[in-house]
């Protein structure tokens, strides 16, 4: 009974029957992936590919409790009374208001008399066969395919019924594919045809290619844009047309006319000149008989009540001038631009061709200039939740220059992994202030006409300062932070910043069997963590690139994303002196770090998504000491790293660590100690489904690894080296020493949080010794585990880990 609940035929009635497979059985040709997508009627989500219908059973055990009668009753009490006391408002504002409560207290009682109760929404009805649906499916896919160039495709649908379970088949007969022999043109308009011509290459239409109505549809687009880019504003593409001949010649090639016809009311087409542009800063607001303060500058009218923007700064952000000709990507730059000043609610373009003049309006109206905001909320530190709050404070225009004010403060109380313990959990105290002033401009020496030139790449200069203090059991650390960064876009993909001044102070304050611990960690294993906790001065300068392709992160389309940094630490010492820095006793550091960082998320259907990353980075440090800051290094393992690992314990190299004294509890190792490299190479592949509701499930494989540029010798008791596995990168080696894991996940998507856990399981650990590493096979759950048996990891995080 139980078994035929979740297949769903218990829920059919008398003469129904279940759509339970639909496949399609095509030649290789075609893409059936996205012949899928044009089914009429989806069958019912299996559980792991079962015979078992969850969903099924959940939406009828929601539907047993659903009482819409009850529901009806309760709207229509609700309605009532907000009637009555919209009808007794005396005022417009009060009956407003009632209105809006009356929408917002009905929504939620209309939303579920729609869509039922929780059960029902993550749940899915049974699919009911319709023979309907299988021919409107099987007409959905002979139009697929015509548009696609199979003009004489033929598909056929072959049912087979077992007990009261139908399965479909769809039989595809593509027929000869249809390919463009022959592409030619009709264009009146001489300058029109001669600015065609003159961009055949970018055509979505080529002779040789196979027919794609799709492509009919962008080159439609295609040649609109063209038109409007060059001065054209009232084309439309109601005027281009395409003659198609599908015998136009043998050997079923297509041949196509692209008509591009004239305005029923003269024999060309206008090509619009700007006369005037306007810009009104203040739109939206209205003093009755005061008159608008007038100024032109560059070609540009300002109209304003008062003057409180500055108009030298404004013009470096406006693309569209007078004696030019209209350009749609001028106009839509003008707006970006000004948007990205973050002073203004809307910015509006609209073009006036009344009384012979065509003249470019703009319209913007100014934000609030003080803006508060508060932010409380849980942060996931390396797997340990806790409690956080933020307030931020923002001042815009502050120097009249739309240059921006901005200081928040934080403050978190955050469990923390031990640095130096496996399983103890710390509480860690976060607190931090910053403030930063944001110019829309490059602060540099430059041409008022270069400054005009590079407005369209959205210039700014960051100079910041911040403080950060963390205490821990371990260690009371904080920071003195100075930032000057340029930033810039050359496109709306990519973005690049150089800073040109990182200055940091940093005192430790260790806990004095901390510092032992790490005095033994040196002199035993040649770990050099200690001196990253000396009081030290940290000067860099950093140059990264970010690319995001298609929006990384969309539903809606694949999308990539790579950013790459470069950093030169303790550059600006070779040029110049900080007397301060020996004075007080702080340790320097010189270092070239680089990193990158590549992902992936590949749209599989509606509810599947495969998603990869690559990351990597080397730290090389050229001073005496050999040492990193701190926060330099690379660490592996944990919920955002590969999450078979403990935070920051795997590696380095196939270094193997002390075993532990308590192998039930803990497993065969002691994963105290965090484990710092200079070299970090991993990779994660995930593939995530939907599953009902909010709730989602992930697969995932982690591999990667961290390694020391020098070699890290374990010594025993009497200072005598001890052989412990290898912990320095070696080209003909490091392939044999990344460590893999795999495992599973639960995501809970609430749209405006992602709450993760991360079930992470060792498969191949190169901290044992060769011939012992592959370890898939010795995984247990639970304790006790022994000397033989690896823990399962879990990992809890908020948002995706890439």
């Amino acid at each position: 009974m139980l078994m035929q609940g979740c297949l769903g035929t218990k829920h059919l009635n008398k003469d129904e029957k279940m759509l339970y497979k639909q496949k399609i059985d095509a030649p290789k040709s075609i893409n059936t992936t996205t012949l899928k997508n044009h089914y009429i009627q989806q069958t019912n989500k299996k559980f792991l590919g079962l015979r078992v219908h969850t969903l099924v059973g959940m939406y009828y055990f929601g539907k047993k409790s659903f009482k819409p009668a009850r529901i009806e009753k309760k709207l229509k009490q609700k309605e009532d009374k907000y009637n009555a006391k919209i009808s007794e408002a005396k005022t417009e504002k009060r009956e407003a208001n009632l209105q809006f409560k009356k929408q917002r207290k009905t929504a939620a009682l209309k939303e579920k008399l729609v869509n039922g109760n929780i059960w029902m929404k993550w749940g899915e009805p049974v699919s009911v066969y319709d023979s309907a649906n299988i021919q409107l499916t099987t007409e959905r896919f002979g139009d697929y395919l015509f548009n696609n160039g199979y003009f004489k495709n033929k598909v056929v649908a072959h049912t087979k019924t077992d007990d009261r379970l139908v399965n479909v088949t769809y039989e595809i007969f593509p027929g000869p594919l249809y390919r463009l022999d022959s592409v030619m043109f009709r264009i009146p308009d001489s300058a029109l045809h001669a600015l065609t011509m003159k961009t055949l290459r970018s055509s979505y239409l080529k002779p040789g290619s196979p027919y794609n109505q799709d492509n009919f549809s962008r080159e439609r687009e295609r040649i609109d844009l063209l038109f409007k880019e060059n001065g054209y504003y009232d084309f439309s593409r109601q005027y281009i047309e395409f003659d198609v001949d599908t015998a136009f010649r043998e050997n079923h090639n297509v041949g196509v006319v692209v008509i591009i016809n004239d305005p029923a009311k003269r024999n060309h087409h206008k090509k619009f000149m700007i006369d005037e542009v306007h810009f009104t800063p203040d739109a939206g607001i209205s003093l009755p008989s005061v008159p608008r303060t007038k100024q032109n500058y560059r070609g540009t009218d300002f109209e304003y009540y008062e003057k409180i923007y500055s108009a030298k700064i404004l013009s470096q952000r406006i693309f569209i001038r007078p004696g030019e000709y209209y350009s749609r990507d001028k106009t839509f730059s003008t707006q970006r631009q000004l948007a990205n000043l973050d002073n203004f609610k809307f910015v509006n373009i609209n073009y006036d061709t009344t009384g012979g003049k065509f003249i470019a309006n703009i319209y913007t109206n100014p934000l609030e200039r003080y803006q508060w905001s508060n932010e409380v909320g849980i942060n996931v530190t390396q797997g340990f939740p806790g409690p956080f709050y933020n307030i931020n404070f923002k001042k815009r225009n502050i120097f009249k220059g739309l240059e921006n004010f901005e200081i928040n403060g934080r403050i978190g109380y955050e469990g923390v992994a031990s640095a130096t313990a496996t399983n103890n959990v710390y509480q860690s105290i976060e607190a931090g202030i910053n403030a930063a002033v944001i110019f829309p401009q490059f602060l540099l020496p430059l041409k008022e006409e270069t400054r005009y030139n590079l407005g369209r790449i959205n210039p700014r200069t960051r100079a910041s300062l911040g403080y950060n203090y963390t205490n821990r059991p371990e260690y009371v650390r904080s920071a003195t932070t100075l930032n000057y960064v340029y930033s810039w876009e050359n496109s709306r993909i990519r973005r690049f910043d150089f800073t040109m001044t990182n200055l940091s102070i940093i005192n430790s304050k260790l806990d004095p069997a901390f510092n032992q611990l790490l005095s033994d960690l040196f002199v035993n294993e040649g770990n050099t963590l200690f001196r990253t906790f000396e009081p030290s001065f940290v000067s860099s300068m950093i140059f990264s690139m970010t690319w995001n392709h298609r929006n990384y992160g969309n539903l809606e389309e694949s999308s990539n994303f790579f950013r790459w940094s470069l950093e030169s630490g303790g550059t600006l010492q070779n040029f110049f002196n900080y007397d301060f820095v020996e004075q007080n006793g702080l340790k320097s550091f010189r270092y070239i770090r680089l990193t990158a960082d590549f992902r992936r998320l590949l749209i599989v259907d509606r509810s599947t998504i495969l998603a990869y990353r690559v990351n990597g980075g080397v730290g090389i440090s050229y001073d005496d000491s050999k040492v990193l800051p701190y926060e330099k290094y690379f660490f592996a393992g944990g919920s955002n790293s590969i999450r078979a690992w403990r935070p920051r314990r795997l590696g380095p190299g196939s270094y193997r660590p002390a075993e532990s004294a308590d192998p039930e509890r803990n497993g065969l190792y002691d994963y105290k100690y965090e484990q710092p490299g200079d070299i970090l190479l991993e990779g994660s592949i995930e593939l995530r489904r939907k599953l009902f509701g909010f709730v989602e499930g992930a697969l995932f494989v982690d591999a990667g690894n961290v390694w020391t540029l020098e070699p890290r010798i374990l010594r025993d008791g009497e200072g005598n080296p001890v052989e412990n596995g290898n912990s320095q990168f070696k080209a003909n080696e490091f392939y044999k020493e990344i460590g893999v894991g795999t495992g599973f996940g639960v995501r809970f998507n609430f749209s405006f949080l992602v709450l993760r856990l991360d079930f992470g399981i060792k498969a191949y650990d190169p901290g044992r010794p060769e011939g012992d590493r592959f370890v898939l096979n010795k995984v247990k759950p639970f304790k006790p585990y022994g000397t033989n048996r690896e823990p399962v990891i879990l990992n809890i995080g908020v948002g995706f880990p890439f």
